[in-house]
């Protein structure tokens, strides 16, 4: 697709964006521009540009605001060893994309589409890609703009890529987090939308993430929806857990998990490696026995926005328990450390997860 490029002329100098990357948190330093593109149930994608980053116009009545028709992406850009530009994987997020969009009952858009406009985005906002542990982080998103109130799918859509320089995603950087287990809230249920990554999930999940806060926990992790036993996800992250013998379990996907292109990544290199991963349902009385009797050894989520978080301890209304010694256990160290130097070009591994950005 032809991208019409206009740059931002209100753009930060030099000085301006080095002072707000030289400490950007997660999520709150963005850049100059955005991607933008149309589409319409007669004419279909059309209009793609690069322009300066504003503020949307939308009409009162548009269909995102009332009905929720929205999914979302997120993905990293980093900083290669040779001074160039890879992203981690690109063509997952844009296959997750379609079936977010199918499950929503929105337009579908090409995967190579999807690549291009980021890496259009890259390549115009390519000084806000920080060398180091930071990266730029890629949130490609698309909604329904039209005008209408009425319950049926929207007949126009926009797609956008916005991207912000990021650091640590926990404060503190890379530490083990403490985890509420939620006894009364759930997010997803069978049949509904718990594998797409629409917005509405999300916002599902923040009561019990404030009250995971409010009994001091860094993250909420949901049980089933049908026994309320069966440990499946946090707000945003997959669970792995690591046991003594040296296998791995993690919850199968299932329609009410979230199928994680990190967590795919880690089942590839652990299977890759001759370990025994099961993905099967574990239930938190399993999880609160294991870690008692030492059988269980490290747990840690993961996404794209943290990578790896070990999880050192677990709180519920039912007691408190602790991972190991609650600390970063050496497994789940050394497959953090693995993984990101193969995101960051680094280090080898398997063909194709590596995309390298034409600057």
């Amino acid at each position: 697709m032809r991208f019409e490029t206009t740059r931002n002329p209100a753009a930060l100098s030099d000085e301006a964006r080095t002072d707000l990357m030289a400490d950007p948190g997660f999520g709150r330093v963005f850049t100059d521009h955005m991607v933008t593109i149309r589409w319409t149930v007669d004419g279909g994608w059309q209009e793609a540009r690069v322009r300066p980053r504003e503020a949307f116009q939308l009409d009162p009545a548009s269909a995102v605001l009332h009905y929720a028709q929205e999914i979302f992406e997120g993905l990293k850009a980093y900083r290669a060893t040779d001074g160039g530009v890879t992203m981690f994987r690109p063509e997952q997020n844009a296959r997750r994309f379609n079936e977010s969009a199918r499950r929503m009952a929105m337009p579908e858009l090409p995967d190579d589409v999807f690549v291009q406009a980021c890496e259009e985005l890259i390549r115009v906002d390519e000084k806000w890609v920080p060398g180091g542990e930071g990266s730029l982080y890629l949130r490609p998103f698309m909604f329904a703009s039209e005008a209408f109130l009425g319950v049926k799918p929207a007949s126009e859509f926009i797609f956008c890529v916005i991207a912000c320089t990021v650091g640590a995603y926990f404060k503190g950087g890379a530490k083990p987090v403490s985890i509420w287990v939620s006894d009364h809230y759930n997010r997803a249920g069978p049949g509904g939308t718990g594998a797409a990554k629409c917005g509405g999930n999300y916002a599902a999940s923040l009561v019990a993430q404030a009250e995971a806060i409010q009994h001091g926990c860094d993250q909420v992790v949901f049980l089933d929806s049908s026994e309320h036993k069966w440990v499946e996800e946090l707000g945003g992250m997959n669970l792995f857990f690591l046991f003594a013998d040296g296998s791995v379990v993690t919850p199968p996907l299932g329609g009410t998990i979230l199928p994680g292109i990190t967590r795919a990544s880690i089942l590839h290199l652990l299977r890759t490696d001759g370990v025994v991963v099961e993905e099967r349902p574990y239930s938190i009385d399993e999880w609160r026995a294991d870690a008692a009797s030492g059988k269980l050894s490290e747990v840690f989520a993961c996404g794209t926005a943290a990578v790896l978080a070990a999880v050192g301890q677990v709180k519920s209304s039912q007691g408190d328990f602790v991972i190991g010694n609650g600390g970063t256990g050496l497994r789940t160290e050394a497959l953090r450390t693995r993984l990101t130097a193969i995101q960051r070009g680094q280090a080898p591994g398997p063909e194709g997860w590596v995309h390298t950005v034409a600057l």
